[in-house]
């Protein structure tokens, strides 16, 4: 740049070097055919206006968010006006792609947010209302939140920190919008079984899901592999059964997680699975175990397990209901979901045949169906009177081989999280009547694709590429964004079987994941869940908007790494500068 084109900063006047600066990181002129006037929303919002002349004003340094709400006496909600009034102000965000916009010096600084919570008080429970309004007016110094719950005060607030940007900040004025969940329940399934992740990593995953609008991390905690949860009633199974002492989960973790969940509004729904992937319980108790610690795959014989780490608890054993039932009233003691996910996926026949009291069973007319129908029988009814509703894998009702009728699992206490054969299982449960979550391991499952696990798979010694098409993994090829994006989870149902859809989780199955790629395997990719969970995927023409959407998800989750989420990129940043460029003939 020529000499005479330069400023000197230090010699204006501070007036209007804060203009300057404000003009610098805020305004791109609409001549700039990089400029755009949409407003980067994740996920987008479902009624948004954004009047021309497109303008934006400064966050005045002291900017606050005033509730109306005085005292509301809920240190959920006021522990997240406090961050997002700390996040608005220092952030300091800077869009890949600027939005294009008209600064006026007439305007206004915005000095604050005025919020209204019209009923403080309500808990964080399936369909509680997340709805809100935020209006940004062009010629006030105030904008105004309005949301019948905390929950839709928090949607609402990262709503407004993700309209806000650049150094000294601004933010979009003449916005108005109305905002409210297609589904009640989006969320993530994280095991932490097969690897063990730090409670901090937890934390991380739950904040990131609160940018995102998604509302259920569904911990499953323990498996065959390990049980790293410590449990005051059993404190053997953790002793025993965890990686190492190091490697557990204290009540006071999980009290941890539970509050920072309730304050990002995420509900924490803990999954206990049983009586299959148990094996882990065989180190302090063997002698409700069976088949535990066995080759899962014999050369003679039936299989043992799904995968390597054998081990289900035995319905025919008495003492496996005393610490069963322990298990499950400490659960409902450190968790105050009223959700209880109880497992009772992959019953491998195999294992039960190796239990002599299973044996004598089937020896005498008995079916191993009737041996999962006793374990229900004894736990269902306990969960309920515990004031949860139960959750199952679809297996309980929808497996081939071991499955117990739809007479014993009320649909009134019992929802179905479906994971085989996409759509149609979806159909199958709410066609019987089946509240669903759906996990379709077609399109939602996170570790697919990153091959197999074994380490004697001769699968992976093809010369002629012929394992090319899945890498090696039973649910492959790996399910990128716009799979995960584009899947519409009410496919081919009725719209009364459509009310019976819940929502959905991504599953991050952990094989192959440990803190080292958490947040990569996670995110962006649940980003696309959790706007076609919140708005859809279609736009009001009813298209898919995926195209759309890709300019959004880049700038998303730029903000989202500058926020510490290590979300892993869609794009060259090439294609992010050169709108179009990266398209494919249509």
């Amino acid at each position: 740049m020529p000499r005479t084109n330069t400023i000197t900063m230090t010699k204006l006047e501070p007036t209007l070097f804060l203009l300057l600066l404000f003009m610098l990181s805020c305004l791109i002129t609409v001549n700039n055919a990089h400029s755009t006037t949409i407003i980067n929303v994740w996920p987008k919002p479902r009624n948004l206006t954004w009047a021309p002349p497109y303008q934006a004003t400064l966050i005045a340094s002291t900017f606050t968010i005033i509730t109306t709400t005085t005292p509301h006496h809920n240190k959920h909600l006021s522990a997240a006006i406090i961050r997002y009034q700390n996040l608005v102000k220092s952030e300091h965000h800077h869009p890949l792609v600027p939005p294009g916009v008209n600064i006026s010096t007439n305007l206004p600084p915005l000095n604050s947010l005025t919020l209204t919570v019209l009923d403080p008080g309500a808990g964080l429970v399936h369909d509680v209302d997340e709805s809100y309004t935020l209006s940004i007016p062009p010629s006030s110094s105030s904008a105004t939140l309005t949301a019948k719950t905390t929950w839709g005060a928090m949607r609402g607030l990262e709503t407004f920190s993700q309209l806000a940007w650049g150094n000294p900040t601004c933010v979009a004025v003449g916005v108005h919008l109305w905002d409210s969940p297609l589904y009640a329940h989006r969320g993530i399934m994280l095991d932490t079984s097969r690897n063990y992740f730090p409670v901090k990593d937890l934390l991380r995953t739950v904040e990131a899901m609160s940018m995102n609008k998604l509302n259920v991390f569904h911990w499953h905690v323990t498996d065959s592999q390990s049980f790293p949860l410590v449990l005051p009633s059993e404190p053997a199974l953790a002793e025993k059964g965890a990686y190492a002492s190091h490697m557990v989960y204290s009540p006071e973790d999980v009290k941890r997680v539970v509050e920072f969940g309730l304050d990002h509004g995420v509900r924490v729904m803990p999954e206990i699975d049983s009586p299959g992937h148990t094996g882990s319980w065989a180190l302090a108790y063997p002698e409700i175990v069976a088949c535990a610690n066995m080759f899962w795959w014999p050369a003679e014989g039936d299989i043992l397990a799904a995968e390597p780490g054998t081990g289900h608890l035995n319905p025919l054993n008495p003492k496996t209901y005393q610490v069963l039932k322990n298990v499950i009233r400490d659960m409902t003691t450190l968790f105050p979901e009223p959700f209880y996910h109880s497992g009772a996926d992959e019953i491998v026949p195999g294992c039960w045949k190796t239990d002599p009291t299973i044996q004598k069973y089937l020896s005498n007319g008995g079916t191993l169906s009737q041996v999962l129908e006793k374990f229900i029988n004894n736990t269902l009814p306990f969960i309920v009177s515990l004031n949860r509703t139960v959750v199952y894998w679809e297996d309980v009702l929808l497996s081939e081989t071991v499955h117990v009728p739809s007479t014993i699992l009320p649909k009134e206490h019992v929802v179905l999280q479906t994971w085989n054969n996409g759509h149609n299982n979806t159909k199958r449960i709410v066609s019987s009547g089946y509240r669903t979550i759906v996990s379709s391991s077609d399109f939602y499952y996170l570790d697919c694709g990153h091959g197999d696990f074994v380490g004697n798979n001769s699968i992976y010694d093809q010369q002629n590429g012929d394992n090319k098409d899945n890498g090696g993994s039973w649910c492959g090829p790996f399910k990128t964004w716009q799979t995960i994006y584009n899947y519409d989870i009410a496919y081919g149902l009725s719209e009364e079987e459509a009310k019976l859809v819940l929502g959905g989780e991504v599953a991050l199955w952990t094989e192959q994941a440990d803190s080292t790629v958490l947040d990569g395997r996670i995110w962006p990719r649940t980003s696309a869940l959790a706007e076609s969970l919140w708005s859809g995927n279609r736009d009001e023409k009813g298209m898919k908007r995926y195209a759309e959407a890709t300019d959004r998800l880049n700038e998303w989750r730029s903000r989202m790494v500058s926020r510490g989420i290590g979300a892993e990129p869609i794009q060259p940043l090439w294609c992010v500068r050169n709108p179009g460029m990266c398209n494919t003939v249509q």
